[in-house]
């Protein structure tokens, strides 16, 4: 289960002093660990099916994007902090990132370009409040929630710098698009083939 660790005020500093097998993210200075059991059948499943489709579009393409999974760390800074005041480290399950500028040796420093959770029954609060407002906060070009359970997928986009717009939502039977990659069209029914 996603869960606090406690009430101090966490930075990359302090995250990057944890032990190997304890993964988690900090959003807002607050620790949130990953040491629970291992994703679902279901989780692995959509999440191994979008890249694929992902992985494969991209490889037709000429373009700078590259594909991440999880773990893979995503540091946002605010302008004024230093990289080790960073109070908000994040591992999506899928991200796409444009810029190679932004990419490191630890990861992505900067938001992403598209970033994709795939909910699971103890990552709700995380992924569609939390996530959510972070990603936004820190103007991710787009979002996707993929939900396996409910079989939907929402897709927020940055409206014009004014914060992400309205979602559009996704059911069986429908396509889902990316304006971040153009041409890049999935079947929900392929995303949730079970």
């Amino acid at each position: 289960m996603s869960k606090a660790l406690n009430s101090n005020v966490f930075t990359y500093k302090d995250y990057l002093k944890l032990p190997e097998e304890e993964r988690g993210e900090l959003i807002d200075g607050q620790f949130f660990s990953k040491a629970y059991a291992s994703p679902s059948r279901l989780h692995q499943k959509t999440l191994l099916e979008l890249a694929l489709q992902i992985g494969s579009f991209l490889k037709t393409k000429e373009t700078t994007c590259e594909l991440y999974v999880a773990p893979f760390d995503v540091i946002l800074a605010l302008e004024n902090e230093t990289i080790e005041d960073v109070k908000n480290v994040v591992q999506p399950d899928l991200l796409i990132i444009c810029d190679p500028q932004k990419l490191t040796e630890k990861g992505c420093l900067g938001a992403p370009d598209l970033i994709i959770e795939i909910v699971s029954p103890t990552s709700y609060r995380l992924d569609y409040v939390l996530k959510l407002n972070l990603y936004d906060k820190f103007q991710v070009k787009e979002y996707w929630i993929v939900n396996p359970e409910t079989k939907t997928v929402l897709i927020y986009r940055q409206d014009n710098d004014q914060g992400f717009g309205e979602p559009e939502k996704y059911t069986i039977p429908s396509f889902v698009s990316s304006s971040v990659l153009p041409g890049l069209t999935i079947s929900t029914e392929q995303i949730f083939n079970d």
